[in-house]
Protein backbone atom coordinates (compact mmCIF):
# COMPACT_ATOMS: atom_id res chain seq x y z
CA UNK A 1 0.00 0.00 0.00
CA UNK A 2 1.28 3.24 -0.83
CA UNK A 3 0.29 6.20 1.72
CA UNK A 4 0.45 9.50 1.81
CA UNK A 5 0.05 12.50 4.15
CA UNK A 6 -1.34 15.78 3.12
CA UNK A 7 -1.75 18.72 5.64
CA UNK A 8 -1.64 22.26 5.68
CA UNK A 9 -0.20 24.34 8.58
CA UNK A 10 1.18 27.70 9.40
CA UNK A 11 4.89 29.16 8.88
CA UNK A 12 5.58 27.89 12.61
CA UNK A 13 3.98 24.29 11.77
CA UNK A 14 0.89 24.48 13.46
CA UNK A 15 -2.48 22.52 12.25
CA UNK A 16 -5.08 24.76 14.13
CA UNK A 17 -4.92 27.14 17.12
CA UNK A 18 -3.79 26.14 21.23
CA UNK A 19 -8.00 25.63 21.37
CA UNK A 20 -7.83 22.73 18.87
CA UNK A 21 -9.88 25.66 16.53
CA UNK A 22 -9.47 25.52 12.99
CA UNK A 23 -8.42 28.46 11.29
CA UNK A 24 -8.05 28.85 7.22
CA UNK A 25 -4.39 28.12 6.37
CA UNK A 26 -5.03 28.06 2.60
CA UNK A 27 -7.92 28.63 -0.38
CA UNK A 28 -9.62 28.19 -3.30
CA UNK A 29 -6.27 26.56 -5.21
CA UNK A 30 -4.98 24.34 -2.61
CA UNK A 31 -8.80 23.07 -1.44
CA UNK A 32 -8.73 22.00 -5.46
CA UNK A 33 -4.97 20.45 -5.25
CA UNK A 34 -6.22 17.93 -2.29
CA UNK A 35 -9.75 17.29 -3.99
CA UNK A 36 -7.16 15.92 -6.59
CA UNK A 37 -5.78 13.87 -3.68
CA UNK A 38 -8.65 12.67 -2.45
CA UNK A 39 -9.97 11.46 -6.37
CA UNK A 40 -6.59 9.18 -6.57
CA UNK A 41 -7.39 7.90 -3.46
CA UNK A 42 -8.83 4.74 -2.52
CA UNK A 43 -9.79 5.58 0.81
CA UNK A 44 -8.43 8.97 3.16
CA UNK A 45 -7.80 8.37 6.16
CA UNK A 46 -8.08 10.61 9.51
CA UNK A 47 -7.49 9.81 13.30
CA UNK A 48 -10.25 10.21 15.96
CA UNK A 49 -9.87 13.79 17.07
CA UNK A 50 -10.06 14.82 13.88
CA UNK A 51 -13.61 13.50 13.71
CA UNK A 52 -14.67 14.64 17.33
CA UNK A 53 -13.16 18.61 16.49
CA UNK A 54 -14.50 19.16 12.31
CA UNK A 55 -16.95 15.85 11.52
CA UNK A 56 -15.90 15.89 8.52
CA UNK A 57 -17.10 13.78 4.81
CA UNK A 58 -14.03 13.52 3.05
CA UNK A 59 -15.29 12.65 0.09
CA UNK A 60 -14.70 14.00 -3.34
CA UNK A 61 -15.99 17.62 -4.01
CA UNK A 62 -15.65 17.93 -7.94
CA UNK A 63 -18.49 16.35 -9.39
CA UNK A 64 -16.68 15.90 -12.50
CA UNK A 65 -13.99 14.16 -10.28
CA UNK A 66 -16.56 11.71 -9.36
CA UNK A 67 -18.14 10.59 -12.51
CA UNK A 68 -14.33 10.04 -13.62
CA UNK A 69 -13.72 7.77 -10.51
CA UNK A 70 -17.29 6.06 -11.48
CA UNK A 71 -16.00 5.79 -15.24
CA UNK A 72 -12.74 4.14 -13.83
CA UNK A 73 -15.16 1.63 -12.38
CA UNK A 74 -14.67 3.14 -8.85
CA UNK A 75 -17.20 4.45 -6.23
CA UNK A 76 -17.52 7.83 -6.23
CA UNK A 77 -15.90 9.07 -3.36
CA UNK A 78 -13.21 7.17 -1.67
CA UNK A 79 -13.32 4.88 1.36
CA UNK A 80 -13.58 6.63 4.80
CA UNK A 81 -11.25 5.19 7.43
CA UNK A 82 -10.56 6.37 11.22
CA UNK A 83 -8.08 6.01 13.59
CA UNK A 84 -9.88 5.39 16.75
CA UNK A 85 -8.74 3.21 19.50
CA UNK A 86 -11.35 3.38 22.00
CA UNK A 87 -14.15 3.56 19.30
CA UNK A 88 -15.19 7.01 20.21
CA UNK A 89 -16.43 8.04 16.53
CA UNK A 90 -20.42 9.10 16.52
CA UNK A 91 -22.47 6.78 15.33
CA UNK A 92 -24.06 9.92 13.71
CA UNK A 93 -21.04 11.53 12.64
CA UNK A 94 -21.35 12.53 8.76
CA UNK A 95 -18.08 10.19 7.36
CA UNK A 96 -20.57 6.82 8.39
CA UNK A 97 -23.04 8.17 5.72
CA UNK A 98 -23.77 6.10 2.56
CA UNK A 99 -21.76 8.19 0.21
CA UNK A 100 -18.79 6.00 0.93
CA UNK A 101 -17.52 2.38 2.76
CA UNK A 102 -16.36 3.89 6.35
CA UNK A 103 -13.80 1.64 8.37
CA UNK A 104 -13.03 1.82 12.02
CA UNK A 105 -9.87 0.93 13.06
CA UNK A 106 -10.22 0.14 16.75
CA UNK A 107 -8.17 -1.71 19.29
CA UNK A 108 -8.75 -4.59 21.33
CA UNK A 109 -9.34 -2.19 24.50
CA UNK A 110 -12.86 -0.79 22.04
CA UNK A 111 -16.24 -1.36 24.30
CA UNK A 112 -17.87 -3.92 22.17
CA UNK A 113 -21.16 -2.22 23.00
CA UNK A 114 -19.99 0.76 21.14
CA UNK A 115 -18.83 -1.46 18.22
CA UNK A 116 -22.20 -2.70 18.19
CA UNK A 117 -22.96 0.41 17.39
CA UNK A 118 -21.04 1.36 14.84
CA UNK A 119 -21.78 -1.28 13.02
CA UNK A 120 -25.17 -1.11 13.03
CA UNK A 121 -24.38 3.01 11.65
CA UNK A 122 -22.90 1.66 8.84
CA UNK A 123 -19.21 1.39 10.02
CA UNK A 124 -17.01 -1.79 8.74
CA UNK A 125 -14.32 -2.44 11.86
CA UNK A 126 -11.00 -3.55 11.50
CA UNK A 127 -9.47 -4.53 14.98
CA UNK A 128 -5.69 -4.42 14.85
CA UNK A 129 -3.44 -4.25 18.43
CA UNK A 130 -4.15 -4.63 22.42
CA UNK A 131 -3.97 -0.74 23.34
CA UNK A 132 -3.90 1.49 20.64
CA UNK A 133 -4.14 0.69 17.13
CA UNK A 134 -1.30 -1.19 15.15
CA UNK A 135 -1.63 0.78 12.02
CA UNK A 136 0.73 -1.63 10.53
CA UNK A 137 -1.73 -4.56 10.43
CA UNK A 138 -4.96 -2.64 10.37
CA UNK A 139 -3.26 -1.34 6.90
CA UNK A 140 -2.73 -5.11 6.25
CA UNK A 141 -6.40 -5.67 6.46
CA UNK A 142 -7.10 -2.41 4.61
CA UNK A 143 -5.02 -3.76 1.58
CA UNK A 144 -7.35 -6.64 1.65
CA UNK A 145 -9.98 -4.87 0.95
CA UNK A 146 -9.07 -2.98 -1.65
CA UNK A 147 -7.08 0.04 -0.52
CA UNK A 148 -3.85 0.42 -2.78
CA UNK A 149 -3.48 4.32 -2.19
CA UNK A 150 -3.91 5.90 1.61
CA UNK A 151 -4.25 9.69 1.98
CA UNK A 152 -4.03 10.56 5.41
CA UNK A 153 -5.24 13.86 6.02
CA UNK A 154 -4.40 13.71 9.96
CA UNK A 155 -4.15 14.71 12.94
CA UNK A 156 -0.63 15.32 14.12
CA UNK A 157 -0.89 12.46 16.56
CA UNK A 158 -1.98 10.12 13.39
CA UNK A 159 0.38 11.75 11.01
CA UNK A 160 3.62 11.36 13.78
CA UNK A 161 2.51 7.27 14.74
CA UNK A 162 2.62 7.04 11.05
CA UNK A 163 6.47 8.24 10.87
CA UNK A 164 7.36 6.21 13.75
CA UNK A 165 5.81 2.85 12.20
CA UNK A 166 8.04 3.34 9.05
CA UNK A 167 4.50 3.63 7.16
CA UNK A 168 4.93 6.83 5.20
CA UNK A 169 5.68 7.01 1.76
CA UNK A 170 4.86 10.66 0.63
CA UNK A 171 4.65 13.99 1.94
CA UNK A 172 2.67 17.10 1.17
CA UNK A 173 2.23 19.85 3.03
CA UNK A 174 0.91 23.44 2.38
CA UNK A 175 2.48 26.04 4.35
CA UNK A 176 0.33 29.23 4.72
CA UNK A 177 1.40 32.67 5.29
CA UNK A 178 0.31 33.04 9.10
CA UNK A 179 1.62 32.62 12.56
CA UNK A 180 -0.51 30.47 15.17
CA UNK A 181 1.76 30.39 17.77
CA UNK A 182 1.13 28.38 21.16
CA UNK A 183 3.42 25.26 22.72
CA UNK A 184 -0.30 23.16 22.68
CA UNK A 185 -1.48 24.06 19.46
CA UNK A 186 -1.09 20.74 17.35
CA UNK A 187 1.49 20.50 14.95
CA UNK A 188 2.20 18.48 11.87
CA UNK A 189 4.14 15.49 13.43
CA UNK A 190 2.74 15.47 17.56
CA UNK A 191 3.46 12.47 20.44
CA UNK A 192 6.35 11.87 21.79
CA UNK A 193 8.40 12.83 18.99
CA UNK A 194 11.59 11.11 17.45
CA UNK A 195 15.35 11.95 19.77
CA UNK A 196 17.58 9.83 16.74
CA UNK A 197 16.60 7.57 13.57
CA UNK A 198 14.67 10.92 12.42
CA UNK A 199 12.79 10.04 9.18
CA UNK A 200 14.53 11.32 5.85
CA UNK A 201 13.00 13.11 3.34
CA UNK A 202 13.64 14.19 0.18
CA UNK A 203 12.33 17.27 -1.41
CA UNK A 204 10.80 16.79 -4.96
CA UNK A 205 8.58 19.64 -5.49
CA UNK A 206 8.30 23.04 -4.35
CA UNK A 207 4.84 24.66 -5.99
CA UNK A 208 3.22 28.23 -4.85
CA UNK A 209 -0.01 28.09 -4.20
CA UNK A 210 -3.14 30.70 -2.94
CA UNK A 211 -0.24 32.90 -0.98
CA UNK A 212 1.60 29.48 0.37
CA UNK A 213 3.64 27.41 -1.15
CA UNK A 214 3.34 23.31 -1.10
CA UNK A 215 6.14 21.48 -0.37
CA UNK A 216 6.33 17.93 -1.83
CA UNK A 217 8.68 14.78 -0.18
CA UNK A 218 9.47 11.61 -0.48
CA UNK A 219 10.31 9.47 2.16
CA UNK A 220 13.69 7.89 2.13
CA UNK A 221 14.00 4.17 2.83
Amino acid sequence: MEVVVNAATSVDGKLSTRERRQVRISGDEDFDRVDRLRAAADAVLVGVGTVLADDPHLGVKSEDRRVQRLRNGRSANPARVVADSRARTPPDATLLNDDAETYLLVSEAAPPERLATLRDAGATVIEAGEEQVNLSAAFDQLETEGVDRLLVEGGGKVIFSLFEAGLVDELSVFVGSLVLGGREAPTLADGEGFVEDFPALELVGVDRLDDGVVLEYRVES
